[in-house]
């Protein structure tokens, strides 16, 4: 009787730890946990275009408040791995990047001179990051300027904006499996009191007689 009465009250104990653990858990990852860091983890993707199959996993974002608690700024560090199996381009060679020219957030091959994956992100603000909006409502484009690893940058938005915050890009000189790989890359983002959103692109660029530009875009995702 007594072992029968210690056994439940260990399973008891055992259960009201694993609820109390979860209850734990919620509250730091809830997006209404003052202060408190939100993990969001992303699903991989893949997409084929011509002559390269594009596949993005291990994505993930890690959300804060703004130190400046002010409302209007958050902070994301994002992670993630964008890979370009790419079985046709012709041999390139690097020439001047002039930025981009048809597609915010990407360079241009045909004025940097070699195929290319590039990666980053879509942020707006008081924006559902649709096909529809990433199409009609770009209104710039900004890039991490020291690097993937360690890297921040700083995006201002306004009601209505959508910005693309490129990450990082490689080269792609010949046939060949290409990634890029990045980790903890911070975004900050200033001046959107309203709703933030943000997903991810990859963008392969096959220059040459059958020039192509291949984009694998993310699940879009809330930054508070």
């Amino acid at each position: 009787m007594s072992n029968n009465r210690t056994a439940g009250l260990r399973r008891g104990t055992r259960f009201a730890g694993i609820g109390a653990a979860a209850a734990v858990a919620m509250g730091l990852f809830s997006t209404g946990a003052a202060n408190a860091d939100v993990f969001v983890p992303l699903p991989d993707g893949q997409k084929v275009g011509p002559g390269v199959t594009i596949t993005r996993n291990g994505e993930h974002a890690v959300i804060s408040p703004s130190l400046a608690a002010n409302g209007a700024g958050r902070v994301v560090w994002v992670s993630g791995n964008a890979i370009a199996d790419v079985s046709v381009t012709p041999e390139g060679k690097v020439g001047p990047n002039n930025g981009a020219t048809n597609f915010p957030g990407t360079n241009n091959s045909s004025t940097h001179g070699t195929s290319q994956i590039n990666t980053g992100y879509v942020v707006g603000c008081q924006v559902a990051i649709s096909d529809h909006a990433i199409s009609a409502g770009v209104s710039g484009s900004v890039n991490l300027s020291s690097g993937a690893v360690g890297g921040s940058i700083g995006v201002s938005l306004g009601p209505g904006e959508v910005k693309f915050v490129g990450i990082d890009s490689k080269d792609i000189t010949k046939p060949g499996v290409y990634s890029v790989e990045y980790q903890d890359a911070e975004i900050q983002i200033q001046g959107c009191a309203g709703y933030a959103q943000a997903r991810s692109y990859t963008v392969v660029e096959i220059i040459g007689d059958h020039y192509s530009k291949t984009t694998l875009y993310g699940m879009p995702f809330s930054i508070g």
